[in-house]
């Protein structure tokens, strides 16, 4: 095991946001609720701010047990923060509360030493 935990600190990464995009048949899920539309809101939204991969990393995720049929489990980490039924179009707003219209409240919850 290598912990890099330093090493990602340094480079300036402070948040990750959670997309889940799991496709079921038998149940509600994320990948028939807009997924992708959602994933890349959130990413293109990021790109605009020039945080994507630098203090933001995406990961698109399995279940989160946020399972909705109107939209797409989103979560926020180091934040703890979990959203169920997340549209693309509810995206921008949902990002800029959590770190700013201008992403300046980055990094909130993170400690690392």
């Amino acid at each position: 095991m290598d912990d890099r935990t330093p090493e990602v600190a340094a480079s300036g990464f402070t948040d990750h946001v959670l997309v889940c995009t799991t496709d079921r048949d038998e149940h509600a899920c994320c990948g028939d609720a807009g997924a992708e539309a959602v994933l890349t809101a959130v990413k293109q939204w990021l790109r605009e701010r020039d945080v994507f991969w630098s203090n933001v990393h995406v990961a698109e995720t399995s279940c989160l047990g946020l399972c909705s049929e109107t939209g797409t489990g989103v979560v926020l980490q180091p934040r703890g923060r979990w959203y169920a039924g997340v549209t693309p179009e509810e995206v921008p707003d949902l990002l800029a509360e959590e770190f700013g219209p201008e992403v300046d409240r980055l990094g909130a919850g993170v400690a690392v030493e």
